[in-house]
């Protein structure tokens, strides 16, 4: 899943084992979702796949010069843009336990990090926490995937399609508390990401939800 950590928004999710392909599907389509626009800062754990995916959908393609005047030209190479900023966090565990965490910039410099997390308005570390506080919420609305209990799903297109159902209509239906907001008479005002994030001005219902049109026509 790729979350916006500012706003809660759920902007891209694969259901499906983190494998490369499943990572590179996620990647990509966050890319396209986003317009293609360099985020300010992109974190994630260790997995080994985010890198190349993330290089492979951002990366700018570079034609190396050739050594010497025979010979093939080298093949072209991917190489991050100047902006992209992207950084891992890396946990030592000590019988099942975190003993210590440790930050590592992967495209991008430390400064550029740094400042980047400076003009952060929700953090001011490299974490994956958002996506780990999300993951709580998710199991607590979907019980398919609660731990130890006899509601898991027993058909993948299922589990896939209710999974798809609780990640987004959270976007729009569920008003998310620590991004609700005083009005002009001190009450708090509910909203939900998909509000924080400017896509739309109310909290809105299932039904409404589940019956707007797919496809806009004129």
């Amino acid at each position: 899943m790729a979350l916006d950590a500012e706003h809660r928004l759920v902007v891209s999710a694969i259901v499906g084992r983190r494998t490369e392909e499943e990572t590179r599907r996620l990647v990509e389509d966050f890319q396209q979702r986003t317009q293609g626009r360099l985020m300010d800062l992109m974190t994630s754990d260790e997995n080994p796949a985010y890198a190349p995916a993330i290089l492979e959908a951002y990366g700018q393609t570079v034609q190396p010069r050739r050594k010497g005047r025979r010979g093939r030209r080298p093949a072209p190479v991917k190489k991050p843009p100047k902006g992209l900023k992207y950084a891992t966090v890396h946990k030592t565990r000590v019988k099942n336990r975190v003993v210590s965490v440790e930050r590592r910039v992967i495209f991008g410099t430390v400064t550029a990090v740094l400042a980047a997390l400076a003009a952060s308005a929700v953090s001011t570390e490299v974490n994956t926490v958002f996506v780990e506080r999300h993951n709580g919420t998710d199991r607590h609305r979907n019980a398919r995937k609660a731990r130890k209990t006899y509601r898991f799903s027993k058909d993948w297109e299922v589990h896939e399609a209710v999974t798809c159902f609780s990640l987004y209509n959270y976007n729009f239906c569920w008003a998310v508390r620590t991004l609700r907001e005083r009005d002009a008479d001190g009450k708090w005002q509910p909203r939900t990401p998909a509000m924080a994030a400017g896509l739309t001005d109310h909290v809105w219902s299932l039904r409404e939800w589940l019956t707007f049109p797919a496809v806009q026509r004129e």
